[in-house]
């Protein structure tokens, strides 16, 4: 008992030299401290000033960035580049066609996945850890192989020339990851609710629309928003099943851009790319906080 009561005295006194070890220790040293502010002041300067930079050079002539510096400020500042990528570069219904294809899809994936990971974490029935691996496997196939087959299938089905093969596509593609980190956050679902409810006379279909859905919100937005932004910037799949101008999505339009002007515009072009990539921030922004929830939740078993 001795041994054991003689440090905490010391301690408590704030005598000795160890104490005083412990507490720089925890308080740090200040130089520490000035190299950590240093590294997120260089990283914020990574990812701030190219944004900057790119919304100044969408406010430029296409004189002003062929003939000044690519650093400098705009001589004139041309808001119109903004209405004339919306407009004549039709921005406006590459958006439109994008929101089209991704909510449909965006739905249906968290649908289905959310139905499946719920089946196979909270319901019990033979089969279901073969099934959760052939649901895994299918996160393993690029698709890249999978596009000539299907382009074929829907060539045959007539769905070509429509934005069904975007939907489908993305949801067939999605489903896996989405079935894995659903059932991942299930697994953190106490089982004593599913069971009360079915002790209360709940069914299947009210437990988990009831129940789950619910307490798995947090969840469903993060998967939400991750799929969102894969799909969203998504350019091989697009450009491989959308034969027709009417239905170009919003990255298979920045890389037809150009074509619309005859020429390079680089500041229409620009002001394209800023309502593109400022409106997905803006999204991440605004859920930023329910997405570390969502993260949070799946971490620790509670």
């Amino acid at each position: 008992m001795a041994t054991i009561d003689t440090p905490v005295k010391t301690s408590a006194s704030g005598s000795g030299g160890t104490p005083a070890r412990v507490s720089r220790t925890r308080r740090g040293r200040p130089g520490s401290r000035l190299w950590v502010k240093i590294v997120v002041a260089l990283l914020l300067v990574v990812e701030i000033y190219p944004m900057i930079w790119m919304f100044l050079t969408s406010l430029k002539s296409n004189d002003d960035y062929l003939n000044n510096s690519t650093w400098s400020l705009p001589t004139t500042w041309e808001w119109s580049n903004y209405t004339e990528a919306w407009t004549t570069g039709h921005i406006g219904l590459y958006v439109q066609n994008s929101l089209l294809a991704v909510v449909p899809a965006l739905a249906l994936m968290l649908l289905l996945g959310t139905a499946a990971g719920f089946a196979l974490q909270i319901m019990v029935w033979k089969g279901r850890s073969l099934t959760l691996l052939v649901f895994l496997a299918g996160m393993m196939v690029p698709p890249q192989m999978i596009l000539l087959p299907l382009f074929t299938v829907y060539f045959q089905t007539g769905l070509s020339g429509t934005l069904w093969p975007l939907i489908l596509t993305y949801t067939g593609t999605g489903l896996p990851l989405t079935v894995f980190m659903m059932a991942t956050y299930y697994r953190t679902v106490p089982r004593e609710l599913f069971e009360a409810a079915t002790i209360d006379g709940a069914g299947i279909l009210r437990a988990f629309w009831t129940i789950s859905v619910p307490l798995v919100r947090n969840a469903l937005l993060t998967v939400g928003l991750v799929q969102f932004f894969f799909i969203w910037n998504d350019l091989l799949i697009a450009l491989t099943f959308t034969n027709n101008q009417d239905l170009r999505t919003i990255q298979v339009g920045l890389l037809n851009f150009t074509g619309d002007f005859g020429a390079t515009q680089y500041g229409p072009l620009f002001a394209a790319i800023c309502i593109n990539v400022f409106g997905t921030l803006l999204i991440y922004l605004f859920l930023n906080q329910k997405v570390m929830k969502g993260l949070t939740s799946g971490a620790v078993k509670g």
